[in-house]
């Protein structure tokens, strides 16, 4: 079973030494700077996936994409490797997109990804993001208008 839960001080370690496979490190900023950002920025949403009760993975979401009210922005999404190929970040998508989509206020839905990254491309375009261009650093961004 995954859910997402709030990092809290009492879990926030397990998440902050999570990894990726070698081949995936280049693609994503670290957990700890993720969880950094989120105690200084009041509209990131740091979330801990876990399956089956114990940490699997991490994401960090915006409230106000670009200062947008009804904007999110998915900026960091990843699950840790030694718990990857189980299905965990595909059920952990889905309740994350489920959870944005209910929000009152939701226009529009975002991630940014590295144009090489195949793997991620194809598992966004899997759950209907578009992609629109690259962002002023040369991500392919991706949205979803709910």
């Amino acid at each position: 079973m995954v859910t997402l839960e709030e990092i809290t001080p009492q879990n926030f370690e397990d998440f902050m030494d999570m990894e990726l496979p070698e081949h995936q490190r280049n693609y994503l900023s670290s957990n700890a700077y993720s969880i950094a950002q989120a105690k200084y920025y009041d509209d990131y949403i740091p979330r801990g996936i876990y399956c089956d009760g114990k940490p699997a993975g991490f994401l960090l979401y915006d409230k106000q994409s670009n200062n947008n009210v009804g904007e999110y922005g998915i900026y960091r999404f990843m699950v840790d490797y030694q718990q990857q190929g189980k299905g965990i970040g595909r059920r952990a998508m889905e309740l994350l997109l489920a959870e944005l989509k209910a929000k009152p206020d939701v226009k529009l839905i975002t991630i940014c990804y590295k144009p090489d990254n195949a793997n991620a491309q194809a598992f966004y375009r899997g759950f209907g993001f578009e992609e629109t261009g690259l962002d002023d650093i040369g991500e392919m961004i991706a949205v979803i208008r709910p």
